[in-house]
């Protein structure tokens, strides 16, 4: 499965580690498992260096908005701003979360596509394994 990630300079770090967590395709949380490796799409930032956080999450959103990815992942301080920017590009439903169990509802519920996190916010063990569900639960319709 094709997953986009991005970041602005505050989100990273937790980026790096998520796309690293993705790649060697399996979760540290017993309860979740992929079946898959994931093939990690990383739209930037490449270093903590002060960047723009929209030209990130529109090409990320893109990416998703066009079957490039199935799922995209944004990342900044709080989540606020890229979740804002990617739900501007239609047929984007970006949901910003901030528990395990909002990532699993925005999912089933919501059919979200894009999953935002804030970096300042959430403990990066939290995040990867939000990351997780959210990549693993499927729309109940």
């Amino acid at each position: 499965m094709r997953v986009a990630l991005g970041a602005d300079h505050a989100g990273y770090r937790l980026k790096e580690k998520i796309a690293e967590h993705l790649r060697k395709g399996r979760s540290r949380f017993d309860d979740i498992s992929p079946s898959n490796e994931y093939d990690v799409v990383d739209f930037g930032t490449s270093s903590k260096d002060s960047v723009d956080y929209p030209d990130i999450g529109i090409r990320v959103a893109q990416a998703v908005q066009v079957g490039d990815c199935k799922y995209g992942i944004l990342i900044c301080g709080t989540g606020i701003g890229m979740s804002i920017t990617a739900n501007k590009i239609h047929g984007i439903r970006a949901a910003l979360c901030f528990t395990t169990d909002m990532a699993q509802l925005c999912r089933e519920h919501n059919d979200a596509n894009i999953l935002a996190l804030g970096a300042r916010v959430i403990e990066p063990e939290t995040a990867i394994k939000m990351v997780d569900i959210f990549l693993t639960t499927a729309f109940a319709g």
